[in-house]
Protein backbone atom coordinates (compact mmCIF):
# COMPACT_ATOMS: atom_id res chain seq x y z
CA UNK A 1 0.00 0.00 0.00
CA UNK A 2 2.79 2.44 0.78
CA UNK A 3 4.22 2.02 -3.04
CA UNK A 4 0.56 2.87 -4.00
CA UNK A 5 -0.09 6.11 -1.96
CA UNK A 6 3.34 6.31 -0.58
CA UNK A 7 2.51 9.90 0.81
CA UNK A 8 0.28 12.74 0.50
CA UNK A 9 2.72 15.42 1.88
CA UNK A 10 2.11 18.58 -0.63
CA UNK A 11 5.14 21.50 -0.91
CA UNK A 12 4.03 25.28 0.08
CA UNK A 13 3.26 25.68 -3.37
CA UNK A 14 0.76 22.58 -3.95
CA UNK A 15 -0.81 23.46 -0.55
CA UNK A 16 -1.75 26.64 -2.43
CA UNK A 17 -3.42 25.58 -5.33
CA UNK A 18 -5.23 22.77 -3.56
CA UNK A 19 -6.26 25.52 -0.76
CA UNK A 20 -7.29 27.73 -3.57
CA UNK A 21 -9.18 25.42 -5.72
CA UNK A 22 -11.34 24.87 -2.76
CA UNK A 23 -11.93 28.01 -1.81
CA UNK A 24 -12.95 29.08 -5.46
CA UNK A 25 -16.06 25.82 -4.68
CA UNK A 26 -17.33 27.16 -1.73
CA UNK A 27 -17.42 30.41 -2.56
CA UNK A 28 -19.17 29.38 -5.34
CA UNK A 29 -21.36 27.13 -3.55
CA UNK A 30 -22.24 30.27 -1.23
CA UNK A 31 -22.93 32.29 -4.05
CA UNK A 32 -25.37 30.05 -5.77
CA UNK A 33 -26.97 28.89 -3.38
CA UNK A 34 -28.01 32.37 -2.52
CA UNK A 35 -28.66 33.04 -6.07
CA UNK A 36 -31.20 30.05 -5.97
CA UNK A 37 -32.97 31.16 -2.89
CA UNK A 38 -33.33 35.03 -4.18
CA UNK A 39 -34.02 33.99 -7.96
CA UNK A 40 -34.66 30.66 -8.65
CA UNK A 41 -34.52 29.74 -12.29
CA UNK A 42 -33.55 26.99 -15.16
CA UNK A 43 -30.03 28.45 -15.15
CA UNK A 44 -29.08 28.11 -11.66
CA UNK A 45 -30.57 25.27 -11.18
CA UNK A 46 -28.19 24.06 -14.03
CA UNK A 47 -25.31 25.15 -12.62
CA UNK A 48 -25.89 24.01 -8.99
CA UNK A 49 -25.69 20.35 -10.89
CA UNK A 50 -22.62 21.61 -12.61
CA UNK A 51 -21.00 22.77 -9.28
CA UNK A 52 -22.17 19.19 -7.32
CA UNK A 53 -20.54 17.55 -10.02
CA UNK A 54 -17.39 19.43 -10.24
CA UNK A 55 -16.62 19.06 -6.54
CA UNK A 56 -16.52 15.48 -6.97
CA UNK A 57 -14.58 15.75 -10.12
CA UNK A 58 -12.29 17.69 -7.71
CA UNK A 59 -11.69 15.23 -5.25
CA UNK A 60 -10.78 12.50 -8.50
CA UNK A 61 -8.16 15.37 -10.41
CA UNK A 62 -6.68 16.00 -7.13
CA UNK A 63 -6.32 12.51 -5.93
CA UNK A 64 -4.69 11.89 -9.35
CA UNK A 65 -2.43 14.44 -9.32
CA UNK A 66 -1.42 14.61 -5.88
CA UNK A 67 -0.57 10.42 -5.01
CA UNK A 68 2.08 8.49 -6.49
CA UNK A 69 2.84 7.47 -9.85
CA UNK A 70 1.70 4.08 -9.62
CA UNK A 71 -2.27 5.35 -8.09
CA UNK A 72 -2.28 8.11 -10.71
CA UNK A 73 -1.53 5.62 -13.82
CA UNK A 74 -4.20 3.36 -12.24
CA UNK A 75 -6.90 5.75 -11.64
CA UNK A 76 -5.98 7.04 -15.26
CA UNK A 77 -5.97 3.81 -16.69
CA UNK A 78 -9.41 3.21 -15.33
CA UNK A 79 -10.68 6.56 -16.74
CA UNK A 80 -9.19 5.82 -20.12
CA UNK A 81 -10.53 2.21 -19.79
CA UNK A 82 -14.40 4.06 -19.37
CA UNK A 83 -13.89 6.71 -22.03
CA UNK A 84 -13.15 3.93 -24.52
CA UNK A 85 -16.44 1.77 -23.54
CA UNK A 86 -18.81 4.82 -24.10
CA UNK A 87 -16.90 5.56 -27.76
CA UNK A 88 -17.51 1.55 -28.46
CA UNK A 89 -21.31 2.03 -27.01
CA UNK A 90 -22.15 4.12 -30.00
CA UNK A 91 -19.62 3.04 -32.70
CA UNK A 92 -21.77 0.65 -35.21
CA UNK A 93 -18.80 -1.84 -35.20
CA UNK A 94 -19.27 -5.37 -37.06
CA UNK A 95 -19.67 -8.47 -35.59
CA UNK A 96 -16.25 -9.27 -36.48
CA UNK A 97 -14.66 -6.36 -35.44
CA UNK A 98 -15.78 -7.89 -31.41
CA UNK A 99 -12.85 -10.06 -30.94
CA UNK A 100 -10.49 -7.17 -31.48
CA UNK A 101 -11.87 -4.82 -28.99
CA UNK A 102 -10.18 -6.90 -26.38
CA UNK A 103 -7.24 -5.88 -27.99
CA UNK A 104 -8.06 -2.41 -27.91
CA UNK A 105 -8.89 -2.52 -23.68
CA UNK A 106 -5.39 -4.64 -23.23
CA UNK A 107 -4.06 -1.47 -24.99
CA UNK A 108 -4.91 0.59 -21.99
CA UNK A 109 -2.60 -1.44 -19.03
CA UNK A 110 -0.01 -1.72 -21.70
CA UNK A 111 0.30 2.09 -22.37
CA UNK A 112 -0.28 2.92 -18.70
CA UNK A 113 2.70 0.25 -17.64
CA UNK A 114 4.90 2.13 -20.46
CA UNK A 115 3.95 5.35 -18.76
CA UNK A 116 4.49 4.15 -14.95
CA UNK A 117 8.25 2.58 -15.32
CA UNK A 118 8.83 6.09 -17.47
CA UNK A 119 10.18 3.99 -21.03
CA UNK A 120 9.54 7.46 -23.46
CA UNK A 121 10.14 5.63 -26.39
CA UNK A 122 7.70 2.59 -26.01
CA UNK A 123 5.46 5.24 -24.59
CA UNK A 124 5.22 7.30 -27.34
CA UNK A 125 5.27 4.44 -30.43
CA UNK A 126 3.31 1.85 -28.70
CA UNK A 127 -0.34 3.02 -29.86
CA UNK A 128 0.53 5.55 -32.74
CA UNK A 129 3.17 3.32 -34.82
CA UNK A 130 2.96 -0.54 -33.60
CA UNK A 131 -1.11 -0.69 -32.67
CA UNK A 132 -1.88 1.62 -35.73
CA UNK A 133 -0.53 -1.65 -37.58
CA UNK A 134 -1.42 -4.30 -35.54
CA UNK A 135 -4.88 -3.54 -35.82
CA UNK A 136 -5.84 -3.00 -39.27
CA UNK A 137 -3.93 -6.16 -39.88
CA UNK A 138 -6.04 -8.10 -36.93
CA UNK A 139 -8.74 -6.96 -38.20
CA UNK A 140 -7.91 -8.51 -42.03
CA UNK A 141 -7.08 -11.85 -40.28
CA UNK A 142 -10.82 -12.04 -39.77
CA UNK A 143 -11.41 -12.86 -43.20
CA UNK A 144 -14.64 -10.19 -43.11
CA UNK A 145 -13.58 -7.20 -45.75
CA UNK A 146 -16.94 -5.90 -45.86
CA UNK A 147 -16.88 -2.04 -44.84
CA UNK A 148 -13.47 -3.06 -43.25
CA UNK A 149 -11.82 0.72 -43.87
CA UNK A 150 -14.61 2.14 -41.53
CA UNK A 151 -13.33 -0.50 -38.92
CA UNK A 152 -10.08 0.70 -39.96
CA UNK A 153 -10.44 4.14 -39.04
CA UNK A 154 -12.47 4.21 -36.17
CA UNK A 155 -10.60 1.45 -33.49
CA UNK A 156 -7.42 2.69 -34.04
CA UNK A 157 -8.73 6.82 -33.54
CA UNK A 158 -10.04 5.15 -30.63
CA UNK A 159 -7.16 4.90 -28.97
CA UNK A 160 -5.37 8.64 -29.59
CA UNK A 161 -8.93 9.92 -28.29
CA UNK A 162 -9.66 7.46 -25.48
CA UNK A 163 -5.88 6.25 -24.16
CA UNK A 164 -3.12 8.48 -26.08
CA UNK A 165 -3.60 12.41 -25.10
CA UNK A 166 -4.96 10.76 -21.42
CA UNK A 167 -1.95 8.77 -21.02
CA UNK A 168 0.62 11.42 -21.09
CA UNK A 169 -0.97 12.86 -17.85
CA UNK A 170 0.59 9.77 -16.30
CA UNK A 171 3.93 10.15 -18.08
CA UNK A 172 4.39 13.60 -16.52
CA UNK A 173 4.26 12.45 -13.09
CA UNK A 174 6.83 9.23 -14.08
CA UNK A 175 9.20 10.53 -16.66
CA UNK A 176 12.44 9.99 -14.88
CA UNK A 177 14.12 13.30 -16.50
CA UNK A 178 11.21 15.24 -15.15
CA UNK A 179 10.67 14.11 -11.66
CA UNK A 180 13.82 14.31 -9.95
CA UNK A 181 11.76 16.44 -7.59
CA UNK A 182 8.68 14.91 -7.03
CA UNK A 183 7.02 18.13 -7.04
CA UNK A 184 7.63 19.27 -10.47
CA UNK A 185 5.85 16.35 -11.86
CA UNK A 186 2.94 16.70 -9.54
CA UNK A 187 2.85 20.44 -9.90
CA UNK A 188 2.90 20.25 -13.63
CA UNK A 189 0.02 17.71 -13.66
CA UNK A 190 -2.03 20.10 -11.63
CA UNK A 191 -1.07 23.13 -13.63
CA UNK A 192 -2.80 20.83 -16.88
CA UNK A 193 -5.81 20.04 -15.12
CA UNK A 194 -6.76 23.48 -13.27
CA UNK A 195 -5.82 25.07 -16.71
CA UNK A 196 -7.89 22.75 -18.79
CA UNK A 197 -10.43 23.04 -16.32
CA UNK A 198 -10.75 26.85 -16.45
CA UNK A 199 -10.24 27.17 -19.76
CA UNK A 200 -13.51 25.37 -20.46
CA UNK A 201 -15.20 27.39 -17.61
CA UNK A 202 -13.65 31.03 -19.76
CA UNK A 203 -14.83 29.79 -22.81
CA UNK A 204 -18.50 29.25 -21.38
CA UNK A 205 -18.24 32.52 -19.55
CA UNK A 206 -17.24 34.78 -22.69
CA UNK A 207 -19.40 32.96 -24.30
CA UNK A 208 -22.76 33.48 -22.29
CA UNK A 209 -22.22 37.32 -21.78
CA UNK A 210 -20.50 38.14 -25.14
CA UNK A 211 -20.80 35.47 -27.93
CA UNK A 212 -22.55 36.69 -30.98
CA UNK A 213 -20.65 35.25 -33.85
CA UNK A 214 -20.72 31.46 -34.04
CA UNK A 215 -17.62 29.49 -35.34
CA UNK A 216 -18.96 26.58 -36.44
CA UNK A 217 -22.71 26.71 -36.11
CA UNK A 218 -23.72 22.99 -37.74
CA UNK A 219 -21.10 21.35 -34.70
CA UNK A 220 -21.70 23.25 -32.07
CA UNK A 221 -24.02 26.27 -32.23
CA UNK A 222 -22.98 27.32 -28.55
CA UNK A 223 -19.18 27.99 -29.59
CA UNK A 224 -18.75 31.68 -30.38
CA UNK A 225 -15.52 33.35 -31.26
CA UNK A 226 -16.20 35.81 -28.37
CA UNK A 227 -16.16 32.57 -25.96
CA UNK A 228 -12.76 31.45 -27.60
CA UNK A 229 -10.80 33.91 -27.80
CA UNK A 230 -12.04 35.00 -24.83
CA UNK A 231 -10.88 31.93 -22.96
CA UNK A 232 -7.54 31.98 -24.76
CA UNK A 233 -6.45 35.26 -23.38
CA UNK A 234 -7.83 34.51 -20.32
CA UNK A 235 -6.01 31.35 -19.83
CA UNK A 236 -3.29 32.10 -21.09
CA UNK A 237 -3.11 35.18 -18.24
CA UNK A 238 -3.94 32.90 -15.59
CA UNK A 239 -1.50 29.93 -16.53
CA UNK A 240 1.24 33.22 -16.63
CA UNK A 241 0.20 33.49 -12.93
CA UNK A 242 0.10 29.83 -11.95
CA UNK A 243 3.48 29.23 -13.29
CA UNK A 244 4.76 28.63 -9.68
CA UNK A 245 3.35 25.14 -10.15
CA UNK A 246 6.09 24.77 -12.67
CA UNK A 247 9.86 25.36 -13.40
CA UNK A 248 9.09 27.19 -17.02
CA UNK A 249 10.11 30.63 -17.34
CA UNK A 250 7.74 33.84 -18.13
CA UNK A 251 7.77 32.96 -22.07
CA UNK A 252 7.57 29.58 -21.64
CA UNK A 253 4.83 29.91 -19.56
CA UNK A 254 2.75 32.12 -22.35
CA UNK A 255 3.75 29.60 -25.11
CA UNK A 256 2.14 26.57 -22.49
CA UNK A 257 -0.48 28.30 -21.50
CA UNK A 258 -1.47 29.44 -24.87
CA UNK A 259 -1.04 25.39 -25.98
CA UNK A 260 -3.58 24.33 -23.40
CA UNK A 261 -6.20 26.73 -24.33
CA UNK A 262 -5.97 26.05 -28.02
CA UNK A 263 -5.56 22.87 -28.08
CA UNK A 264 -8.21 22.35 -25.20
CA UNK A 265 -10.80 24.10 -27.37
CA UNK A 266 -9.43 21.13 -30.43
CA UNK A 267 -10.69 18.27 -28.52
CA UNK A 268 -14.25 20.09 -27.23
CA UNK A 269 -14.34 20.43 -30.61
CA UNK A 270 -14.20 17.15 -31.74
CA UNK A 271 -15.95 15.00 -29.38
CA UNK A 272 -18.69 17.63 -29.89
CA UNK A 273 -18.76 16.47 -33.88
CA UNK A 274 -18.41 13.15 -32.67
CA UNK A 275 -21.62 13.50 -30.72
CA UNK A 276 -23.04 15.57 -33.55
CA UNK A 277 -22.26 12.52 -35.67
CA UNK A 278 -24.20 9.95 -33.33
CA UNK A 279 -26.97 11.42 -32.46
CA UNK A 280 -26.37 12.22 -29.00
CA UNK A 281 -26.13 15.59 -26.57
CA UNK A 282 -23.92 13.06 -24.29
CA UNK A 283 -21.85 10.38 -24.34
CA UNK A 284 -22.67 8.91 -20.85
CA UNK A 285 -24.55 10.04 -18.19
CA UNK A 286 -22.36 8.55 -15.58
CA UNK A 287 -21.72 12.03 -14.39
CA UNK A 288 -24.44 14.31 -13.33
CA UNK A 289 -24.64 17.53 -15.19
CA UNK A 290 -21.58 16.64 -17.46
CA UNK A 291 -22.61 13.66 -19.10
CA UNK A 292 -20.35 10.68 -19.58
CA UNK A 293 -16.37 10.27 -18.74
CA UNK A 294 -15.45 11.74 -22.43
CA UNK A 295 -17.91 14.66 -21.95
CA UNK A 296 -15.49 15.67 -19.30
CA UNK A 297 -12.28 15.08 -20.09
CA UNK A 298 -12.78 16.06 -23.96
CA UNK A 299 -10.15 19.20 -23.70
CA UNK A 300 -7.70 16.81 -22.17
CA UNK A 301 -7.66 14.14 -24.76
CA UNK A 302 -6.03 16.75 -27.13
CA UNK A 303 -4.48 19.35 -24.78
CA UNK A 304 -2.34 16.64 -22.58
CA UNK A 305 -0.06 15.37 -25.47
CA UNK A 306 1.12 18.78 -26.83
CA UNK A 307 1.16 19.63 -23.27
CA UNK A 308 3.59 17.18 -22.10
CA UNK A 309 6.01 17.27 -25.38
CA UNK A 310 6.30 21.23 -25.28
CA UNK A 311 7.31 21.14 -21.45
CA UNK A 312 9.81 17.90 -22.83
CA UNK A 313 10.95 20.27 -25.14
CA UNK A 314 11.30 23.08 -22.90
CA UNK A 315 13.09 21.85 -20.18
CA UNK A 316 15.19 18.85 -21.73
CA UNK A 317 16.71 20.70 -24.72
Amino acid sequence: MNKLIPNLELGAQLQMVVAVIFSILVFSSLIFFAWKKLKPGALIEELVVRLKSWWVICFVFLFAALAGPMATCIGLGILSFFALRELYTHLKLRESDRSILLVCYLCVPVQYYFAYKGWYNLFVSFLPVFMFISIPFLLVMTGDTKDIVRSMGLMPSSLMIGIFGISHMAMLVCHPALNTNPDVGKGLLLFLIFLTQINDVMQFTFGKLFGKHKIMPTVSPNKTWEGFIGGLISTTVIGYFMGFLTPLHSWQLIVVSFSVALFGFIGDAIVSAIKRDFGVKDLGDSIPGHGGYLDRIDSLTTAASPFFHIVYLMILI
